[in-house]
């Protein structure tokens, strides 16, 4: 059984009628929408040694929060069973400890934790609230927090308030979305002529890591044409093959990277440009007219990525996001880690860059 139907009957089988009877009149939300495998179903038997296993988020208010999640979680401590569906209750503590705090109860000694919707969204996102998000907001926003946020289970939500937050979030304004997209181009655009020129100068060693990262960019803008947000590393090759794009994407991309010779690792990588062009095309999504070709006098095939910068640039209605650099948002900008988890500092990176 995978992690997201396991604590679905763990809320449902359990948790539910516990609280029916210990708190009948306690309105609340039901949810999993934090971090893990599970939220994406990508997660199997070694998912299992750390922060797997029957675990439920409970969305009170801040008024309820105070009154009765501190009580409630001890409570449960007693309650509960120590297993469930054969699986202990227990918090597997590495890397993430149960959440603790003024806005944030739990227990090491079980999954059931307790929360205010501010709280999760100032933990995801560095805010409170949703209301009048700006496009430097969105930009410093990392899509995998994105992902697990909208992507996760949601079990019950007397009040809507976790339902409505996910609808407003479940993608990108049309504006901010056509910028990423422009600034994508930008990133093959910086990078597509270097594979031949290294694999020129002997360094097929340089070429292929060149192509491995135009690979990449390949495949997260296949995410934004499809709407899609992208995952971290670990699963973004397992979901970028879930898009319906990939069966069109993956036999040039694998062509590039088995490619014994930067000539054919190059003409691989400009058939993927051209599809992703056409796809774009296609759906009405910015369209120009690609051109496939040799890199102004030097004999490396390459798109002409700033035709489609300029097209996807020139489609944005909101003039303050129009007149942005050519940049990007957070994840385009950086993939550490520790940055992208940190919502504060995402932010805080993110109005930094864009500043005048």
């Amino acid at each position: 059984m995978q992690g997201i139907e396991l604590s679905r009957r763990f809320y449902t089988d359990i948790v539910r009628p516990w609280l029916a009877e210990t708190a009948p009149d306690l309105r609340h939300t039901a949810a999993l929408i934090d971090s893990g495998s599970e939220l994406l179903g990508f997660d199997d038997e070694t998912s299992r040694d750390h922060n797997w296993g029957p675990r439920v988020q409970i969305i009170l208010s801040r008024d309820n929060f105070d009154v009765y999640a501190q009580r409630l979680v001890t409570e449960f401590s007693s309650a509960a069973p120590a297993s469930f569906l054969g699986e202990p209750i227990a918090w597997r503590s590495r890397p993430n400890p149960p959440a603790i705090g003024i806005e944030a109860a739990g227990a090491f000694e079980h999954g059931l934790q307790f929360h205010t919707l501010e709280h999760l969204l100032q933990a995801q996102f560095a805010r409170r609230s949703l209301d009048t998000l700006s496009a430097l907001d969105w930009l410093g926003m990392a899509e995998q927090k994105l992902l697990t946020f909208t992507a996760g289970a949601v079990f019950h939500d007397d009040d809507g308030w976790l339902t409505d937050a996910r609808e407003r979030l479940a993608y990108f304004p049309d504006d901010v979305w056509l910028y990423k997209i422009a600034c994508q181009w930008r990133r093959i655009a910086e990078e597509q002529a270097f594979v031949g020129r290294t694999g020129q100068v002997g360094d097929d060693l340089g070429s292929r890591i060149i192509a491995a990262r135009l690979v990449r960019d390949v495949m997260h803008m296949g995410f934004l044409l499809e709407r899609h947000y992208a995952p971290y590393s670990k699963w973004l090759g397992t979901s970028f093959a879930r898009l319906t794009l990939a069966a069109r994407l993956t036999p040039h991309l694998d062509r590039a990277m088995r490619a014994q010779d930067y000539t054919t690792r190059g003409d691989a990588l400009a058939a993927a440009y051209l599809e992703l062009a056409q796809l774009q095309s296609a759906r009405g999504i910015a369209p120009f007219t690609p051109i496939i070709g040799p890199y102004h006098e030097r004999p490396f095939t390459t798109i002409n990525a700033d035709d489609a910068v300029a097209a996807a640039r020139a489609a944005i209605s909101d003039p303050l996001i129009k007149q942005l650099p050519i940049v990007g948002a957070l994840d385009q900008v950086s993939d550490l880690t520790p940055l992208l988890e940190d919502p504060d500092m995402s932010q805080r990176m993110l109005h930094q860059i864009h500043a005048k």
